[in-house]
């Protein structure tokens, strides 16, 4: 639900981290947010959290009053965790209303 989302505390960068049961592979990663300016996404194909390497960096188009939704297709990509880095905002707070990641 888009009513339900994660908020940053003001700072950046802010970053969050999804981790998947095992090693997975991935063919797009989704996202919808809301005024975020720069988004990193990296990932670790590691059993631990760390080992972290970009994979996407964008700057993001500014939708006043309206989610952002952004998709970025992954082939040959496998990950266990991403890492999703807010870099800038277009305010002083962001907020994340949905991550969804297609794959195997």
């Amino acid at each position: 639900s888009s009513e339900t989302f994660w908020t940053t505390t003001g700072m950046f960068p802010q970053e969050f981290i999804i981790g998947f049961p095992k090693c997975v592979k991935i063919t797009k990663v989704a996202i919808q947010c809301y005024l975020v300016r720069t988004l990193r996404i990296e990932r670790s194909v590691s059993k631990d959290p760390v080992g972290f390497e970009q994979c996407i960096e964008k700057d993001l188009q500014h939708t006043e009053g309206q989610l952002q939704m952004e998709e970025f297709p992954l082939p040959d990509f496998q990950a266990t965790y991403l890492r999703f880095i807010i870099k800038s905002a277009f305010d002083h707070f962001v907020s994340v209303h949905r991550v969804m990641a297609e794959g195997t």
